[in-house]
């Protein structure tokens, strides 16, 4: 497992991974933080860090 070297602010790129990743499961809706239902950012697999988030699942 490891960090997101992207951090905290790229929307775009997190939601791509996410459309590719195969262990994707949405959050809770109180628990999003991008628009996009399917992001990293949204995904309960997904533990934030100071400066990013570490994927619970080790796809990144």
């Amino acid at each position: 497992m490891g960090e997101y070297a992207g951090g905290k602010e790229e929307f775009a790129a997190v939601a791509l991974r996410a459309a590719a990743c195969r262990d994707f499961i949405e959050d809770d809706a109180d628990e999003w933080v991008a628009d996009e239902a399917q992001s990293c950012y949204n995904c309960r697999a997904r533990r934030w860090t100071a400066t990013s988030f570490v994927c619970m699942r080790g796809q990144l």
